[in-house]
């Protein structure tokens, strides 16, 4: 077996017990994030098979896994949680990006997906 084979195995692997793929870590900056997300849409059709495709996804789903533990851990410590998501929050790709795009170009690359995340969540779901 190849290394990049064993490779893709482990992080199907590691995907396949954590629900999160291993090579995403959600820390991504915003600034290539979108930078990605931009190419991919400029390339059409053309950006069927890209792995840049499973790359952002895995990103977002990182991050959201990151968010998803962290307000558990609140609540299962008794502390007041970041925000206030119902069960069942979902949130679409033009939503999110919509999101990304509103931080200022100075901060983007400082700026990493899962802090993107945990802002977004914040803002639509405050707590009362």
């Amino acid at each position: 077996m190849t290394l990049r084979k064993s490779l893709l195995v482990l992080g199907l692997t590691v995907s396949a017990v954590t629900g999160t793929p291993a090579w995403a870590s959600g820390d991504m900056s915003v600034a290539t994030f979108l930078a990605k997300a931009d190419s991919l849409k400029a390339k059409g059709l053309g950006a069927i098979g890209s792995p840049d495709i499973k790359l952002l996804y895995g990103e977002a789903q990182a991050a959201g896994a990151e968010y998803k533990a962290k307000i558990e851990a609140d609540r299962k410590a008794g502390r007041e949680p970041h925000s206030c998501p119902p069960s069942k929050a979902k949130m679409d790709s033009n939503a999110f990006l919509s999101h990304l795009r509103s931080y200022p170009a100075a901060v983007r690359p400082k700026t990493t997906i899962t802090t993107a995340m945990f802002d977004v969540m914040k803002k639509r779901y405050p707590c009362p």
